[in-house]
């Protein structure tokens, strides 16, 4: 294996009969990778952490994962990925890990074989006051792999008053099968105040947010998701239009991908524990594809 950057990481993950196994499981700093044991031989979880309990700006990530034929991995981490300006109580020139800009990137390339499947299930990416956050996660299936990629992020530390507080935060998602683009989803927001646009006032990111303070998007590609996507559809079909004098905790809408099987679902919350709560629920079929036990340890 050539030598990992400051920041790299890389997985590999094949059935060595029944079981799964790393041929490749490797981390520099700031980012750690742990892969504890559960009883299901065909099925592995790998967290994502990193030290100090977040990223600071300038710190770079770059996981590549490859997963093979029936293996099922799922990618979880252990609460919110946390984006500092600067780390507390240190000085960002003292992080050998960080280059000249302030920005924080994190980058994840995957590629996942036939019949195998990537469950990417972290927990959100909430920005400090000041940070500036930006990531690309990229997802290659061969046909008749399967995946499950969901990104979201919070407002922020709304009890320190940090509420849509940070610089910028930029996300790119996309999903190829077999060569062929079937999903991409990109976001991008910036902290300064908009400029009107025919004669309104300029407006600020929490005031074009709100009132919602957690915003999730869930690509769901592959036949391994056939049973979350059916009880997606049976939602939408069962959902009535209602008139509301006040706007609901959980908003949600879901629409197909690209020429594949699968879903976009996109979902917002007034809590972050609403988002959290309803996404537990909604995608709750992945627990006959990984088992109860390893789906239980996401969203937790």
């Amino acid at each position: 294996m050539s030598r990992l950057q400051a920041g790299g990481g890389k997985i590999t993950a094949r059935l060595h009969g029944a079981k799964v196994v790393f041929p490749e499981l490797a981390y520099t700093y700031p980012l750690k990778l742990l892969s504890p044991r559960i009883e299901d031989d065909s099925v592995a979880i790998v967290y994502t952490l990193s030290y100090g309990g977040g990223l600071v700006g300038g710190d770079r990530i770059s996981l590549s994962v490859d997963v093979g034929p029936g293996v099922k991995l799922l990618l979880l981490s252990q609460g919110s990925t946390k984006v500092f300006k600067t780390r507390p109580g240190t000085r960002r020139a003292v992080h050998h890990t960080q280059s000249d800009s302030p920005e924080t990137r994190q980058r994840l390339h995957a590629r996942v074989s036939a019949g195998g499947a990537l469950f990417l299930l972290p927990d959100p990416v909430t920005c400090f006051a000041s940070a500036s956050y930006a990531q690309i996660q990229t997802l290659e299936l061969e046909r008749g792999a399967s995946a499950v990629l969901l990104d979201w992020y919070t407002s922020g530390r709304r009890a320190r008053g940090e509420e849509w507080a940070f610089v910028r935060y930029r996300s790119v998602n996309e999903i190829w099968v077999d060569g062929v683009r079937v999903a991409r989803d990109a976001t991008l927001l910036e902290g300064d105040g908009q400029e009107g646009v025919d004669g309104l006032p300029r407006r600020t990111l929490g005031e074009r947010m709100g009132p919602y303070a957690c915003f999730a998007c869930v690509l769901l590609c592959g036949p391994e998701v056939t049973k979350v996507v059916r009880s997606l559809d049976a939602r939408v079909e069962s959902e009535s239009v209602l008139r509301l004098r006040e706007p609901m905790r959980v908003v949600w809408a879901v629409s197909a991908l690209n020429g594949a099987e699968g879903r976009v679902l996109r979902v917002a919350g007034k809590e972050t524990e609403d988002v959290k709560d309803w996404l537990r629920d909604a995608l709750s079929g992945l627990g006959d594809a990984v088992g109860r036990d390893a789906y239980a340890k996401a969203f937790v």
